[in-house]
């Protein structure tokens, strides 16, 4: 009795040690996790921000954007007069003009930006007032430079391999290219070059010297203790890793604001697109919108499909009528990129012909299949199939991997070339050239969409286009005001170009333009070449477009039939 006594109290004393050293353990684990926790404020986050810094922000419009770090580090300045003189990067635009202020939280103050470099800015309305930076390129007061999005992340990339900077034919023959801008914006861009012609291997290319950020702003939904990021509330991963590597690989520091913060090793490695070993700081930010005006939606994040009859189609005029004769010129089982404008509408058409599936969409900002969304969720796709980091898929675009890219059109010339990238009158209607010089470099076939001329007023009546005032700015003109496109570099390279507007096609040819179709109801004598600034040629087989395409009903999409 007695030794069961003494062997019960025995392990009564083991068990209760055993307790205390698990209780013990599991504190002193907790104690860690939140020692080593990366959550900071945004004041926090952005004091250590020094003068003269470089800082790299991912970002397109609403998309992705990091607004409340950014809006920190304005108040910041507003308070401290620090940080001054920043240089910053943004592949693609930073805010937008319908209520995420992104780049411009700094560019209200004076003296806070030094440079910026931008594959795209924020743009919007012609009626509304100029975003902050805009006003701040046109003053002057900062350099600026337009630096097409896929160049900019290879910049990065080399950047954070310790490789000197990026070799590219990209841009060649392009404002991208110092023979003719050089990618620079304003005078103060001017006096400072960023790109400059080599000989390498017998061949021409632009050579871009790699730029080391010391800061990087990213976001994502969530964030564990130790700086792990998923992305699964977000409409794409944009270069979120790519930026973080190369500011922690140059030795800066890596800002993640995101929509909340898990426990420590409580998300799933698969679902994790940048690890906490390259965060620094975690930003929590919980009313952070999805994307520009929008708080929630799961379509883009592929959380749910919507069904096809949910997307809004275009209303019957003269826009989807151009957009309608675009989607003549594509072929089943095609990878199509899409661009803002005219074209973006083709989706939609393709739905309402019953054809939806049998192209695959992409876009730049990493989107692959389901439905491009537009106006100010363009970027964002509803139901897609495959979310790609933008720098892959601009490489794709770059080596032409894709089948067809269809595009707006500001002005064309008699070479061919376009200008979608500048309006001086008005700059912040068009947002710089974003990917569109990534994607025309190698692109096989491209489809420039847009109206012959400006101001027209438009309809249809029985099939036929009636122009019941004509416009008073001609677009095709001698020389356009920026070349983005260049028509010459693609008769060389042997690339398919079409111009589709309301009243002709055109094609792209050895000789420049060359009219190939006319729109019923029009009369090419005074309704074409007495509206282009230049002399246009007529294909001796050139025919009428298809009537069906100036109805409301539907006009029975044929894939292919242009060709």
């Amino acid at each position: 009795m007695r030794r069961r006594r003494t062997a019960l109290l025995i392990i009564g004393a083991i068990l209760h040690i055993n307790n205390y050293l698990v209780t013990y353990l599991n504190a002193s684990v907790q104690g860690e996790a939140s020692h080593m926790s990366k959550v900071r404020t945004a004041a926090q986050a952005v004091a250590a921000i020094r003068d003269g810094a470089t800082i790299a922000v991912n970002s397109s419009s609403g998309l992705c954007c990091p607004d409340a770090v950014l809006a920190a580090l304005g108040e910041r300045y507003e308070r401290d007069g620090s940080p001054r003189a920043l240089h910053m990067i943004h592949p693609i635009a930073a805010g937008d003009m319908f209520g995420t202020k992104g780049i411009d939280h700094l560019a209200i103050h004076p003296g806070m930006i030094e440079t910026i470099i931008g594959g795209s800015y924020p743009s919007g309305p012609s009626s509304a007032e100029p975003p902050a930076i805009w006003e701040s390129i046109g003053r002057n007061e900062v350099a600026a430079y337009n630096v097409p999005s896929g160049i900019l992340f290879d910049i990065l990339r080399e950047a954070a391999g310790m490789r000197p900077g990026v070799l590219t034919k990209v841009g060649l023959e392009t404002f991208v290219d110092p023979d003719l801008e050089g990618c620079a914006m304003n005078d103060r861009a001017r006096q400072r070059p960023i790109v400059r012609k080599t000989m390498f291997d017998g061949e021409e290319w632009l050579y871009f010297p790699a730029i080391k950020p010391d800061v990087a702003i990213i976001r994502a939904t969530t964030a564990d203790e130790r700086g792990n990021l998923t992305f699964e509330e977000e409409g794409a991963y944009l270069g979120a890793m790519e930026l973080a590597l190369a500011a922690h690989n140059c030795g800066g520091k890596v800002i993640a604001q995101v929509k909340r913060v898990a426990a420590s090793g409580s998300l799933k490695p698969h679902d994790v697109r940048v690890p906490g070993i390259l965060v620094d700081d975690i930003v929590e930010a919980p009313d952070q919108l999805q994307t520009t005006a929008t708080a929630y939606d799961p379509a883009i994040s592929g959380q749910l499909f919507r069904p096809l009859d949910s997307f809004r189609m275009a209303r019957f005029d003269v826009a989807k009528v151009i957009a309608r004769r675009v989607a003549m010129e594509l072929q089943p089982g095609w990878a199509v990129n899409i661009g803002f404008g005219i074209s973006a509408n083709v989706p939609r058409i393709f739905i309402e012909e019953g054809r939806h599936g049998e192209v695959t969409w992409v876009i730049e900002q990493g989107a692959v299949g389901g439905v491009p969304l537009l106006d100010f969720k363009f970027g964002c796709s509803a139901n897609a199939e495959a979310f790609v980091p933008s720098p892959h898929q601009f490489t794709y675009f770059q080596a032409g991997g894709f089948d067809a890219s269809l595009l707006s059109f500001l002005q064309i010339d008699r070479e061919g070339s376009v200008n979608v990238s500048r309006l001086s009158a008005k700059p912040h209607v068009t947002a710089g050239a974003g990917g569109f010089v990534d994607i025309t470099a190698r692109a096989r076939k491209i489809v420039f969409s847009g109206y012959f001329n400006a101001g027209a007023r438009l309809s249809t009546a029985n099939g036929q286009l009636v122009i019941e005032k004509e416009g008073k700015v001609a677009k095709v003109v001698e020389k356009v005001e920026q070349v983005s496109f260049s028509g010459p570099r693609a008769v060389a390279q042997g690339q398919d170009v079409t111009y589709v507007t309301e009243r002709c096609v055109m094609k792209l040819g050895p000789q420049g333009l060359v009219v190939t179709e006319i729109a019923p109801g029009v009369d090419i004598d005074r309704d074409i070449l007495g509206q282009a600034a230049i002399p246009l040629a007529i294909a001796s087989n050139v025919r009428p477009m298809d009537p069906a395409l100036f109805r409301e009903n539907r006009f029975g999409l044929k894939l292919g039939k242009a060709a």
